[in-house]
């Protein structure tokens, strides 16, 4: 059968799906690292318990994704992302109604325990309904939704947490989330060609067959160093440009909604560029593109707002061009009989190296005042540059193991309903 190039309307349908699904999930993490130093100066927090309350999402979605690895790949998908998302609104609705610090990590370790495993089925579907030759723009339009977190989501989300509290952004996520919950129980069909390969091990033998293959490991690695070269700068971002480039409280939802225009609009052209050349030099690219402009965000002063916000577009960049890639590279990494489970570890690995990282920059950054500057910002930015370019050596073997089995054995998988 000759390989799809585009797509069915049903497959249409699931990608819009699985897109806003990813926009409430990724929302709910990332509107902490704007929401920061509302945060850090309502509750007087240090940047190391600020750190700890970004962390403790992390490190519980981590957890929890280990354990649903070896049940990942025995039940229906669609009902799997319908059990979790439902467990993700309801922590994300705890978080809206938080009363202090406290409550507000109980709450965070409640929606990771759910959230940190929507990302892994919603992949595991995308490799079940979509042919490798198609995922590029199918992750281009997924990952469109941490562009959309930016251009809606954060800047509403600021807008109404400087009208009436940190609370309300968790509060409008939760009935975005309703909304989409009902959406994926009328539209996603069941995914359940995978339960027809069952192997028959149970739930832990499935998890230790998934750790014993090499590929997988190589991969696993990857996907670790991944994520700790973006966590490490992403918590204090809103406290450092406050504190350390002159951005305004009131100027910060436009910064982000500028960046995330961006990130909007370039996301589908990165997926559609990465169907049509080598997935892993683009990854490559990206990194170093990266690395030069984490450099130089992580080192700047105070700055016009226009330069600030060029900054964000050009890292940002760099982060689009080795996210999207490396997202479809994974896709090619497991057999079907594994996927769920895969997907899961690969997730609960990012979740807690992002959990590390967090922690870690709580440790590095120092603030002396509420108001003083961040100390040691540009410290991190050397470190995760580091972590970025050894991520790329990684991830050239990935790529290479994925090609050579894609080779031997090319899936392709078709819905025409």
């Amino acid at each position: 059968m000759a390989e799809k190039s585009v797509f069915t309307p049903y497959q249409k349908t699931v990608v819009a799906l699985l897109a806003i699904t990813q926009f409430t999930v990724v929302l709910d993490f990332m509107v902490m690292a704007p929401l920061g130093d509302i945060l850090i100066k309502s509750m007087d927090l240090s940047p190391a318990q600020f750190g700890l309350a970004v962390s403790s999402y992390a490190f519980s979605a981590g957890l929890s994704g280990f354990m649903a690895a070896g049940f990942a790949d025995k039940y229906d998908r669609k009902s799997l992302l319908l059990f979790f998302y439902t467990g993700f609104i309801a922590g994300t609705l705890f978080c809206g109604l938080a009363p202090n610090y406290p409550t507000l990590i109980a709450a965070r370790i409640i929606t990771g325990i759910f959230g940190g495993v929507i990302g892994s089925i919603s992949l595991a579907i995308v490799t079940d309904l979509f042919d490798l030759s198609l995922r590029g723009r199918v992750m281009g339009f997924i990952q469109m939704g941490f562009g959309a977190s930016q251009v809606l989501g954060i800047p509403i989300g600021l807008y109404f947490a400087n009208l009436w509290g940190w609370h309300a952004p968790f509060l409008m996520i939760v009935g975005l989330g309703l909304i989409m919950a009902a959406l994926i129980f009328n539209k996603l069909q069941p995914v359940r060609e995978h339960l027809g390969k069952d192997t028959g091990r149970n739930a832990l033998q499935h998890l230790r067959h998934t750790f014993a293959i090499a590929d997988y490991r190589y991969a696993f690695s990857a996907t670790a160093l991944l994520s700790i070269g973006g966590f490490l700068l992403m918590p204090f971002s809103s406290a450092f440009l406050v504190n350390n480039t002159g951005i305004t409280h009131e100027q910060l939802p436009l910064v982000f909604m500028i960046t995330g225009v961006f990130s909007l609009l370039a996301m589908p052209a990165v997926g559609r560029l990465a169907d049509k050349v080598d997935k892993f030099t683009l990854f490559a690219v990206g990194s170093v593109w990266a690395v030069i402009f984490m450099i130089i965000y992580t080192h700047m002063t105070i700055s016009p707002m226009w330069y600030v916000v060029a900054i964000n577009i050009l890292l940002f960049a760099g982060i689009m061009s080795r996210m999207v890639p490396s997202m479809a590279i994974m896709t090619a990494v497991p057999s079907m009989p594994d996927r769920g489970a895969f997907m899961s570890i690969n997730s609960s690995l990012q979740q807690i190296a992002g959990g590390i990282a967090s922690a870690f920059a709580g440790v590095i950054v120092v603030q002396h005042t509420k108001n003083s500057p961040l100390e040691h910002y540009d410290t991190l930015g050397f470190i995760g540059a580091s972590i970025v370019l050894l991520c790329v050596v990684l991830m050239w073997q990935v790529n290479k193991r994925s090609v050579k089995k894609v080779e031997k054995a090319p899936q392709v998988v078709a819905l025409e309903s």
